[in-house]
């Protein structure tokens, strides 16, 4: 049965061929050239933008928990009559 499939789909058979293997090598040239011309944040810039973020995450985590216990009491004593 490997046989037969192998026949309908030569490339089922493992060995890449050389241009494959030029066109990865030149992939992961071209993709490291890019990386050296990126131009990456400091420390600074690094920890004020995480600094941000957590801030953030607290005040949305806040307004939700307060809302949230807002529209408990509000289904608790209107629609659950408790």
């Amino acid at each position: 049965m490997a046989d037969a499939r192998s026949e309908r789909h030569p490339s089922a058979r493992a060995q890449p061929s050389r241009d494959q293997e030029d066109r990865k090598q030149n992939f992961v040239q071209e993709s490291w050239a890019e990386l050296r011309k990126v131009e990456w944040p400091s420390q600074n810039q690094v920890i004020q933008g995480t600094v941000v973020v957590l801030v953030a995450c607290i005040v949305v985590g806040a307004y939700l928990y307060v809302n949230d216990q807002v529209w408990k009491q509000v289904v608790s004593k209107l629609l659950l009559g408790q």
